[in-house]
């Protein structure tokens, strides 16, 4: 039955425990973005927060989550640095989000739908390489780096190889006990025994693992101090004491930067590699979505748009949707917005009154939820299953991966765009007619039927077909069952026609429009 038969509220159950996983993975990644984009702590809180109590509800979609994007780490520290104020660079992301929301008004959201599938889902198995091979350091207690990393160079001067071999000479063991435990309490959930019992479906498995990591950290303390994790590799936290030192830690932009030039070009810039990022994003989860539900994109930039809005008014830095989070909502069972809903409320919540409870949890632990994650975004089926569609499938797919993979997402995205673009123009060249050839006698009869939608890509294959015909003969170009040819096209038909007597070639047109070319003819 479709979610929207079903109402809303019906999933509330599946719902809340996938808001729960989605919140454990959120937490660090929220404080980590800020911390490595040289913003306040608390202001990838509040970009969270909002993210999940706000955009949740004005976007489209029923399973992406929003919150900072790592993507944006190096956009927001330069901004910060080059504006010489945090105050300055909220009122940038103030009117960033004004610019979202114009184009989502102008419909910009379109360029969503032309995203070719194959880099999509390239997208997706690297992001989950990328999340198994960052999370290993942090599984080994080895990486002070934060946790949502996603870049091939790191700041510490290492990059996602090179910091695998560092972290193996320098592992915890605790930490590598944690991770190991939480790793086989979450496979061990997912069996078909636990998920037959009611009562133990309900609880998310990540939610075990996180309470026996702390509960195991606590007794290395108590009993094994040479096991004990060290605090950097804890949840860091800040000092929020309850609404009151909330409001406190609030900032607010500086509105009388409003006249400076470079407040304006990073506000573009943040609105269009922010709309960019949200609008992959959602692409990527609606195919993860097992009801295959359709995001509006232009809902979805408006969404945003308010989103950072509201994030910039009051200290928060820019958000986009986010794919880590949204998979782990997918895999979590998440079943509508009311999973992200629940995300940003477990966020406030664990802002105002947990913060003793969650400096307590292991890195490593969270590092195990985003190890299943990763498998189940790269699982080795998908590779199988895009070589069989052939090369003009595969190809696009892998080297969007190892674009990726050894760059960013967006350098990356851009890479395969490239590639995938190249093999549909190809794959337009091919197909834009057919084409008969009947001899009678020594004369050929050629008959080229146009298909029913010739744009201006098939310009080259029709131009290239028409230069080749052969001199003596017929042609009859036929454009009977097409409901549109494209100007540029019906040029080249035009202009073939103005010389094909030169090459002896007799020419009918069958329902093809006359153009006025700029020549005179």
């Amino acid at each position: 039955m479709h979610m929207r038969e079903k109402g809303l509220f019906n999933t509330v159950g599946k719902d809340l425990s996938a808001g729960l996983v989605v919140f454990l993975v959120a937490l660090p990644l929220c404080l980590g973005i800020s911390l490595a984009s040289g913003a306040p702590l608390f202001s990838g809180l509040i970009a969270g927060i909002i993210g999940g109590l706000v955009v949740s509800w004005l976007s489209g979609s029923q399973l992406s989550v929003s919150g900072p994007a790592a993507g944006l780490t190096v956009i927001v520290l330069n901004g910060i640095t080059t504006l010489g104020a945090f105050d300055s660079f909220l009122l940038a992301v103030v009117i960033a989000g004004a610019i979202q929301v114009i184009l989502g008004y102008l419909k910009a959201g379109i360029i969503g739908l032309y995203f070719p599938s194959s880099v999509i889902k390239g997208m997706l198995a690297a992001i989950g390489l990328i999340l198994i091979l960052k999370q290993i350091p942090h599984f080994l207690g080895a990486d002070e780096d934060f946790l949502g990393d996603l870049n091939f160079l790191q700041s510490d001067g290492r990059n996602t190889f090179s910091e695998i071999g560092y972290a193996f000479s320098r592992f915890q063991i605790g930490s590598l006990i944690v991770g190991v435990v939480s790793l086989f309490i979450m496979i061990l959930w997912e069996r078909p025994f636990i998920q037959r019992i009611k009562a133990l479906k309900l609880v998310p498995g990540a939610l075990i693992a996180v309470l026996v990591a702390v509960g195991l950290n606590l007794l290395f303390q108590g009993s094994y101090p040479a096991l004990a994790i060290a605090s950097t590799h804890l949840v860091q936290l800040p000092d929020i004491s309850g609404p009151a030192s909330l409001l406190a830690e609030l900032r607010f932009p500086d509105w009388s930067a409003i006249s400076n030039p470079e407040v304006y070009v990073l506000a573009f810039t943040l609105a269009i590699v922010a709309s960019l990022e949200s609008l992959l994003s959602v692409e990527a989860v609606d195919k993860l979505d097992p009801h295959k539900r359709r995001t509006p994109t232009n809902r979805e930039l408006k969404a945003q748009g308010v989103g950072n809005m509201l994030s910039g008014l009051i200290g928060g830095i820019p958000l986009t949707a986010v794919i880590v989070r949204s998979s782990a909502n997918v895999n979590a069972g998440g079943e509508s917005k009311l999973a992200s809903f629940f995300h940003g409320i477990f966020l406030l919540l664990s802002v105002l009154f947990l913060t003793t409870v969650l400096r307590l949890v292991p890195l490593a632990a969270l590092a195990a939820v985003l190890l299943m994650v990763g498998f189940k975004l790269t699982k080795p089926m998908l590779y199988k299953t895009q070589w069989k569609l052939g090369l003009d499938q595969f190809l696009p797919f892998i080297i969007t991966i190892i674009a990726i993979l050894f760059t960013d997402l967006l350098k990356g995205i851009s890479i395969g765009l490239v590639v995938g673009v190249f093999y549909i123009l190809k794959a337009n060249y091919k197909s834009p007619y057919f084409y008969k050839k009947v001899k009678d006698g020594d004369q050929e009869k050629i008959h080229i039927k146009l298909s029913e939608n010739v744009t201006f890509l098939n310009k080259a294959s029709v131009a290239l077909t028409l230069d080749h015909l052969p001199e003596n003969s017929e042609v009859l170009i036929d454009g009977s069952q097409s409901t549109y040819i494209d100007y540029d096209v019906l040029e080249a038909i035009q202009n073939f026609k103005t010389v094909a007597h030169e090459r002896d070639i007799r020419l009918t047109l069958r329902d093809i429009p006359s153009v006025v070319s700029t020549n005179g003819h």
